[in-house]
């Protein structure tokens, strides 16, 4: 019923820069939260970015002053600015929400399939 479609991703060399964006779909009535999370080869899932009701938004201390995440409420969809890539940043990123589904009394957690993100020269 509920989809989270992410695109964008790929192979950057370090130090430049990737967008990425991911659309939900579906009978959704509202998004709690929606955001990004990460994950390389052999570590835990991490979170990257999140934003939540109010407009409010919390990052991962290794990828403040570098990411940048915003919501089009419009259109259901969020956007992950990724600048000054590091080797570390290379993972799967994963889209994440916190939404209530129409007819539902309760919100829950929905992930995108997610997308590769390689920095590497």
């Amino acid at each position: 019923q509920v989809q989270l479609v992410e695109s964008g991703g790929g192979l950057v060399p370090p130090g430049g820069s990737l967008r990425l964006s991911c659309a939900a779909s579906g009978s959704i009535f509202s998004i709690n939260a929606m955001g990004w999370y990460r994950q390389a080869p052999g570590k835990q899932r991490e979170l990257v970015a999140l934003t939540t009701s109010g407009g409010s938004t919390n990052y991962a201390d290794s990828v403040k002053g570098r990411f940048a995440i915003s919501r089009d409420n419009a259109k259901n969809t969020v956007v992950l600015e990724m600048n000054s890539l590091k080797r570390e940043d290379t993972a799967v990123y994963y889209c994440y929400a916190h939404l209530l589904k129409r007819g539902s009394p309760h919100a829950y957690d929905y992930w995108g399939q997610g997308t590769q993100v390689t920095v590497s020269s």
